[in-house]
């Protein structure tokens, strides 16, 4: 080979060689001001108050959200309340053609719909476009085909919705958890209110426009913005008679402890703090990929992120550098390019935490290992996927929700010793287990307090399956056959 040719390959295959920008050119609409969504349009909110919501890369603002006060929410649920009696005597087979409907109105907009949805919450396109708005449309064409199936779901019982559903969702997957939220509770004859998160309002909103343009009957879906007060006076509303929540343990606690004494149905899916146990036996490489996607491809902002990495000792060193040469190779950046595996952090707030409890667990003797900061981009909130070794269970970083790219590796000797490291921790909502044999698999499983355990993948989701935790990770279940099980008597 000749000195050119060396140069020439050294170029091609050095340390500078990287994808070309592949920027996403779709722009949706966006509104410079949004309503509050009651009784099928969008009106001026009666508290005269607004905030402003920002693309988390740029920093940019996009818009200007309405905040409903107590007028406001009051408003929505009255309206809920009208349209209740109607919507519920409509034939099942009538309200899934509506759902039906919003299901091929969200394909065809998947792709302003994925951009607005990447603009607002700062995750990668990628992701936007081939999880959340396939899965999003998927669980209004699920639940649509149950509406009129409801007396074969429930047999033997005569099946009533429950009425007025108050329905909180959070910033993480904005456009699917209120798929995730509407479409049961409308299959069943129910009327909603729904809160999204403050910083990641839009896609709802644009949502609602869709519920326009399928001339959803007025009433029968609300949508209130606003922070914190306004997610409690939906919840605490005395028209509401189910609550659904995604969020903080802390909050659900206090939903909790307001709809005990009124008896009020609740849902809650709180915080997670999921353990990877990777057994010597597993796929090194496959087992690699499903702990990388499972924390750092949705920057940990999953409830059910594996944040926790149990390894089996024998093999931790192959499989932490087969892990820093993983991570070394993820492309931190504009979310909106289509090679970008990590995008921003959602906001100043949740960047704030993360680099708080990263310091903590430095300070308490566990070992960072992070990839390039100083390629950061200077505008927006950003912070790098790294991983920690070297953690003790009673590190911070292996007992608190970090909800960031973080991901902690401890180890393990026999299987009773993963079994108890995993269980080791108040949440419970999901784990995985990597091993090639079937029966480590199954009694493995059988012994983790999770409410779902992934076997030898990791963030595999469907409508028809159900989702939810256990301990202090909430209660009840959402999606399949089990999640119709809240909406109705």
């Amino acid at each position: 080979m000749t000195s050119a040719e060396s140069r020439t390959v050294e170029a091609l295959t050095g340390s500078d060689w990287d994808y070309s920008p592949a920027p996403e050119r779709t722009r949706p609409d966006i509104a410079s001001e949004y309503g509050l969504f009651i009784d099928g349009e969008f009106k001026e909110p009666q508290s005269g108050k607004t905030f402003a919501t920002t693309n988390p890369a740029t920093g940019e603002r996009l818009a200007r959200i309405s905040e409903a006060g107590e007028a406001d929410v009051d408003a929505a649920m009255a309206a809920a309340r009208a349209a209740g009696p109607k919507w519920a005597r409509l034939k099942g087979r009538e309200r899934g053609k509506y759902l039906f409907r919003l299901a091929r109105r969200i394909q065809e907009c998947a792709r302003e719909l994925a951009v607005l949805e990447t603009m607002d919450g700062g995750k990668p396109i990628k992701e936007s476009r081939d999880v959340d708005l396939p899965l999003a449309a998927q669980h209004f064409f699920y639940h649509g085909g149950w509406a009129d199936k409801l007396q074969w779901a429930f047999a033997g019982r005569n099946v009533r919705p429950r009425g007025v559903c108050g329905q909180i969702i959070p910033w993480n997957f904005p456009l699917l958890m209120a798929a995730w939220k509407l479409a049961p509770a409308l299959a069943c004859g129910n009327t909603v209110v729904l809160k999204p998160a403050e910083t990641t309002s839009l896609s709802a909103l644009h949502l609602a426009r869709l519920l326009q343009e399928i001339d959803l009957p007025p009433g029968v879906v609300n949508i209130v913005t606003g922070a914190g007060d306004t997610g409690r006076l939906v919840a605490s509303h005395q028209a509401v008679r189910k609550v659904a929540f995604t969020g903080s343990t802390e909050v659900g606690r206090l939903i909790m402890q307001e709809l005990a004494p009124r008896e009020i149905p609740l849902t809650l899916e709180l915080g997670g703090k999921s353990a990877n146990i990777v057994f010597a036996d597993a796929a090194i490489d496959q087992a690699v990929e499903g702990v990388v996607g499972g924390i750092w491809f949705n920057q940990g902002h999953v409830c059910c992120a594996g944040s926790r990495l149990l390894v089996e000792e024998s093999i931790l060193e192959p499989f932490v550098a087969a892990l820093r040469d993983r991570m070394a190779q993820l492309r931190v950046g504009d979310p909106l390019d289509k090679n970008t595996d990590v995008g921003a952090i959602n906001s100043r707030e949740q960047l704030d935490r993360i680099r708080s409890l990263v310091a903590a667990g430095q300070e308490e003797g566990a070992i960072l290992h992070d990839a390039q900061t100083d390629s950061l981009p200077e505008k927006g909130h950003w912070f790098p996927p790294c991983f920690f070794t070297g953690v003790q269970p009673s590190h911070i970083v292996a007992r608190e929700e970090i909800f960031g790219p973080v991901l902690a590796v401890m180890t393990f000797r026999t299987p009773e010793e993963a079994i108890r490291r995993a269980n080791t921790t108040p949440y419970g909502l999901a784990a995985g287990v990597w091993t090639d044999k079937g029966s480590k698999i199954f009694e493995i499983a059988r012994r983790m307090e999770a409410g779902v355990v992934w076997c030898n993948t990791y963030n595999q989701f469907d409508a028809g399956s159900p989702f939810g935790g256990v301990k202090e990770s909430g209660f009840g279940r959402e999606g399949g056959l089990h999640g119709l099980r809240g909406y109705v008597r």
